[in-house]
């Protein structure tokens, strides 16, 4: 286990601790409340006391299976987020469900469209279009991600994701949601830096040195998903990967865009939880306190290793009675920060945002 001394205040000016609130407006509209010793919280509010300076949003194209991770709920998302004084990070998805590390599905309106060319014009004007839209409502996120968890060749059909990437496309497809985030950044006036996101450390470095191959080269940001359950790495991988990512591409930030970890292995309905046994590692126990100490381990080996940022994936993805695509109820609530035992009071694992941390210096705070 990777201590944490305490040795210079935490909120480093540019480390961001970030949580992805994609899921709360729906958590809401499905009769959830967040409380603090007891009472009702905005849990925006309550993520911004405790520490958060960002919030991630997730946007879908067109997912006609629900009502949430559209434009206009994205748009409150950041409304909210905003309102608290934290900075966003929108994360492009470029399918209509989720895009992760085993499928980047095409959105079904632009599944027809040929040749490749025609098809990252459709991109560029979509991303493009999204980002203006949003600047002209005093929403322009400050980070945009062009694609989640983009393993895969990006925008392919359902039955030909495992098929090996034909960079020549891929690099098209991903430099024109690149070219709309830096001109959306110039048409408004703002500066919005891109991520691109490849899920767990032991895949990052054979994808970039791919994408900056096929020229795929105008980033600002690498962010990384990291769950045990589903990596090979343990942390001391994690944190080597960060530092050769920092080594090879010396010009951008490394956040750790994703993780999570569970406080119990108890459900409080009949989805299935995702992580559980197999996602613990030794020394943190699915506990209130493992959780805890897990999250301040993970955030110091982050800033030892050069990265800029911890992104909390879902913590408020209580269980309700609304039902997801596989089941009533929720499938993260043993890893959220909110004790479905005791009417989904905060949990102390929250804090560690607000933790004091070690610089990866001796001339002050990270």
């Amino acid at each position: 286990m990777i201590a944490a001394l305490a040795a210079v205040p935490a909120y480093p000016g540019d480390f961001f601790f970030g949580a992805d609130l994609s899921y709360v407006n729906e958590m809401e509209s499905c009769g959830a409340v967040y409380r603090e010793n007891g009472k009702p919280r905005d849990p925006f509010e309550l993520f911004a006391e405790r520490g958060a300076n960002l919030v991630r949003v997730r946007l879908w194209n067109d997912a006609d299976w629900t009502a949430f991770s559209d434009l206009p709920d994205v748009k409150r998302t950041i409304s909210r987020a905003r309102a608290q004084n934290m900075k966003v990070l929108l994360d492009f998805h470029y399918s209509d469900e989720w895009a992760d590390g085993d499928k980047q599905i095409i959105p079904k309106a632009w599944a027809g469209i040929e040749p490749t060319d025609k098809l990252a014009r459709t991109l560029y004007d979509f991303t493009l279009g999204t980002l203006l839209e949003l600047h002209g409502e005093g929403l322009l996120p400050e980070l945009v991600q062009v694609g989640n968890e983009t393993n895969p060749e990006i925008m392919r059909g359902p039955d030909d994701g495992k098929e090996p990437i034909n960079w020549d496309r891929n690099a098209t497809l991903l430099n024109a949601g690149i070219r709309a985030v830096r001109d959306a950044a110039k048409q408004s006036g703002t500066p919005i830096r891109v991520m691109l996101h490849i899920a767990q450390p032991e895949y990052v470095l054979p994808w970039f040195e791919a994408a900056w191959k096929a020229g795929v080269r105008e980033f600002d940001q690498v962010g990384i998903s990291y769950y045990r359950r589903w990596s090979s790495e343990d942390f001391d991988g994690l944190a080597q990967t960060i530092r050769e990512m920092k080594k090879h591409y010396p010009f951008a930030e490394v956040l750790l865009v994703e993780t999570a970890y569970p406080w119990t292995l108890e459900s409080a309905d009949e989805a299935a939880n995702l992580l559980n046994e197999n996602t613990l590692i030794e020394g943190y126990p699915a506990t209130i306190a493992g959780q805890s100490a897990y999250l301040a381990d993970l955030t110091q080996l982050v800033i030892d290793a050069g990265g800029v940022g911890l992104v909390y994936w879902e913590p408020a993805w209580v269980s309700t009675s609304c039902t997801t695509r596989w089941g009533q109820g929720s499938h993260w609530e043993n890893a959220t920060f909110f004790d479905f035992k005791n009417g989904n009071e905060v949990l102390p694992s929250i804090d560690f945002m607000k933790r004091e941390y070690r610089s990866r210096s001796r001339g002050g705070p990270r």
